[in-house]
């Protein structure tokens, strides 16, 4: 048997525990990206001066879609309003 630093000995376990570390690692970065494009959005506004109100803040804050929180950055440079911002709804 081949000595491991971690208590999963067999084959089958090794593979599981393996497959469950790495979607782990995945969905973590998913997370980090989609907080730090929600950052840029109102990183953006803050930059333009336009006032992002709590609401906003909490559906910029609590969007998971990395690709929809780009396009409201790519917004978020020249709108003028929130509505302006919000024209296409996350997910």
């Amino acid at each position: 048997m081949t000595s491991t630093d971690w208590p999963v000995y067999t084959p089958w376990a090794r593979e599981h525990y393996g497959r469950g570390h790495e979607e782990g690692l995945t969905e973590g970065k998913a997370e980090g990206k989609a907080e730090e494009a929600a950052r840029s959005v109102l990183l953006v506004l803050a930059a333009r001066g336009v006032h992002v109100t709590d609401e906003a803040r909490g559906r910029i804050e609590s969007c998971a879609d990395v690709e929809q929180l780009e396009r409201w950055i790519a917004r978020a440079a020249v709108a003028g309003t929130l509505e302006e911002l919000f024209e296409t709804p996350c997910g």
